[in-house]
């Protein structure tokens, strides 16, 4: 095998881009070709799968929706298949967050498209569903413009507060469209106790944010997704009003009560498939509304998958979210760069001199049972690129745990970089992360590495560079 190359992306500018979100409601597909100045969409595809239905009592999923998924995503692979890697993200989202046995469904959907998939945490989803509206809109006059951008997915729902193209405020909350109907409503009767119900359970849900998205205001306020968009449609249906307000909001819940079922909808602008999941999604609509205050809220087709395939992009550019992420996290915690950057230099050196068969893409192989990527994933083999790039973060992050304490620095800086919200990396990218500053020095948690020789390598790899440069000296190294 070849010497790792430093942070290259193998993508092919000629092909295609595209980005598959694996929504707890709907799986959605973007392909698009990269012009510089603006992305040429060539095809979009969205199968409603219903994800978030699934999960059982013990949060794993069900044979039948596994099923239908997996049909849904080897039609989808016929599309994305003979994509070079670097060309296509796959990300998973609230449902395969918290189903106990996702990684089995990850290791078949891998096999279905030929991709990698990622799980992405809930914060993480909400920045690039703030980039994705915030690319599908037209430019601000004013810079200082702030926007409020709701998502309400099948299992989640997702509040961001930025500036242009730039979040400052995200969070996500445990309810969704999905989840929501299948607590309150499914039977399918329409009643108005079960909608107050609803809404009071989101209201909760809203009250350990309602206070700081207040204080913090916004200029206009911006809904995405499937969910948001069926509840405008249907609004301007009733009331031949645009933008989603309090007062279309409390028509179309009468509407929907007068109906009587869901069986019943007999809105033009609401299809049999959306039927469903429109009464939970109409009550966290009108929870959120109450809550913080929105007047008018107007609608955007931006959401998940656009972001996806403008952060990928600004990957293939050289402009990484991730290397930003971990520039902050150094001024942050108050890292000797210097020092940083010299180990960071000799474990890339190092790393160039040694061979071996190191699976491709650290961050998208499989799970053991202590919660550690392992390197095989459905391709078998995996490139040297994302491990040098992981390599080189832990190498420049392998001291922030000294802001908090010198004494077991290593462990203080490994819980950190695994418990907070890491732009651009996904779940398994962070927990690698984490785990290759842990390791680099004292004990050797050689049981949790098990399953994964490739990182337990790179532990070694950062260790030596680590010890080389003990003396912190600014002298080279002979």
């Amino acid at each position: 095998m070849a010497a790792l190359t430093q942070d290259t992306q193998a993508s092919d500018t000629d092909q295609p881009y595209a980005a598959l979100d694996l929504g707890s409601n709907s799986f959605h597909l973007i392909v698009a070709y990269d012009h510089g100045d603006r992305l040429q969409v060539v095809d979009r595809h969205k199968e409603t799968v219903r994800l978030a239905e699934g999960l059982t009592a013990d949060n794993s999923l069900a044979p039948s929706v596994v099923a239908r998924a997996l049909a849904c995503l080897k039609r989808l692979g016929q599309r994305v298949r003979d994509l070079p890697p670097a060309n296509v993200r796959v990300v998973g989202t609230n449902t395969l967050r918290k189903a106990r046995d996702s990684q089995d469904f990850i290791d078949a959907a891998e096999q279905a498209l030929g991709h990698r998939v990622e799980i992405i945490g809930g914060r993480e989803e909400a920045r690039l569903i703030y980039l994705g509206v915030s690319h599908s809109l037209e430019p601000l006059e004013d810079s200082a413009e702030v926007r409020l951008v709701v998502d309400i997915g099948g299992g989640s729902t997702e509040l961001i507060l930025g500036r242009q193209f730039q979040p400052h405020l995200m969070e996500s909350l445990h309810m969704g469209c999905v989840s929501m109907s299948a607590t309150h409503f499914q039977d399918g009767r329409l009643e108005q106790v079960r909608f107050d119900h609803a809404r009071n359970i989101a209201r909760q849900e809203l009250e350990v944010i309602e206070e700081i998205y207040r204080a913090r205001g916004w200029d206009t306020a911006i809904g995405a997704s499937g969910t948001l968009l069926a509840v405008h449609d249907a609004i301007l249906e009733l009331t031949g009003e645009r933008g989603i307000t309090p007062d279309g909001l409390r028509a179309l819940e009468r509407h929907l009560v007068q109906t009587g079922h869901i069986d019943d909808i007999d809105l033009e602008s609401i299809d049999a498939e959306r039927a469903p999941v429109l009464p939970g999604g109409l009550a966290i609509t009108s929870a959120i509304v109450d809550a913080l205050g929105v007047d008018s809220m107007t609608v955007s087709d931006g959401a998940l998958r656009e972001g996806l395939l403008h952060d990928l992009l600004g990957r293939v550019h050289a402009h990484d979210i991730r290397e930003t992420t971990v520039a902050d996290l150094m001024r942050r915690y108050h890292v000797d760069t210097d020092h940083a950057r010299r180990v960071a230099t000799t474990v890339a050196k190092i790393l160039e001199q040694v061979s071996w068969d190191l699976a491709e893409n650290l961050a998208g192989g499989r799970t053991d049972s202590n919660g550690v990527v392992d390197d095989a994933d459905s391709s078998g083999s995996l490139s040297g690129p994302a491990a040098a790039r992981l390599l080189r973060w832990g190498a420049l992050l392998h001291e922030i745990g000294m802001d908090i304490a010198h004494s077991q620095y290593h462990k203080h800086g490994g819980y950190l970089l695994d418990n907070m919200d890491l732009p651009g990396f996904s779940r398994p990218e962070q927990h690698n992360l984490s785990m290759l500053v842990r390791c680099h020095r004292r004990k050797f948690p050689i049981e949790e590495l098990k399953g994964s020789p490739s990182l337990i390598a790179l532990c070694v790899l950062l260790r030596l560079a680590v010890v080389l440069h003990r003396g912190r000296s600014e002298n080279a190294l002979p």
